[in-house]
């Protein structure tokens, strides 16, 4: 039987750089598993990201208390906890809007679908996509978001569209009934207080890298 004082506080939301080290965790916890292991300590986890012990049993003990003493952590049963923190312990159905090169391309990445998310609706305003057939899915029209999203039970929507189109489409989404929204448009959206909005500018990744590239390279500078 599950232990309740094991499980995550309700009311607490971490910061976005705990999120960011807890899916860290699970992939790596599941890559122990795969190789057979079923315990580890909050030491070799941290020593298999490069991550202080210290902080990886700070960002866990954020969520509970999942260590057993002379044991560490029982593998199977951290991912499941971890899992259900990030909320991929169930399905969920995905709308992704724009079928340009980039939205084909998210369209046959099989990573979403690995991690819980499927994509069921697909939708374009280009009158020459409305209508194709993707990988078993018709391009609806965006006049066609609410019945879809309500039908389907829709809450998260990757957004492949141009810049100049994104916040108009955010918007159309959100009065929809979207809460979570995957920008891969070049621009910052504005959405109510209650709708969460993730970016991914690859360009702005590119220039990170670039960036401890040329700073871990002797210092190395380039004049304009």
């Amino acid at each position: 039987m599950r232990d309740p004082r094991r499980d995550p506080p309700a009311a607490k939301v971490a910061p976005k750089a705990v999120v960011g080290r807890v899916s860290l965790y699970l992939r790596q916890l599941e890559h122990f598993e795969r190789q057979g292991r079923t315990t580890v300590s909050s030491s070799q986890l941290g020593e298999s990201l490069s991550i202080n012990n210290a902080q990886v049993r700070k960002d866990l003990a954020f969520f509970g208390q999942f260590g057993y003493p002379g044991v560490g952590y029982r593998i199977e049963e951290l991912i499941a906890a971890l899992r259900h923190i990030l909320g991929i312990d169930h399905e969920w159905p995905l709308a992704l809007v724009g079928l340009g090169n980039l939205g084909r391309a998210l369209l046959k990445y099989r990573g979403f679908r690995s991690r819980g998310f499927h994509i069921v609706a697909l939708f374009d305003n280009d009158p020459e996509k409305v209508g194709q057939t993707f990988d078993g899915l018709t391009v609806e029209p965006l006049e066609a978001l609410r019945k879809t999203v309500s039908v389907r039970m829709v809450r998260l929507a990757a957004l492949s569209v141009p810049a100049e189109a994104a916040q108009r489409v955010a918007d159309q989404l959100v009065t929809c009934g979207i809460h979570g929204i995957l920008n891969f448009a070049p621009v910052t959206l504005s959405v109510p207080s209650g709708v969460s909005v993730v970016a991914v500018d690859l360009s702005v990744q590119l220039e990170h890298l670039a960036y401890k590239v040329q700073n871990t390279q002797g210092g190395i500078s380039y004049a304009g």
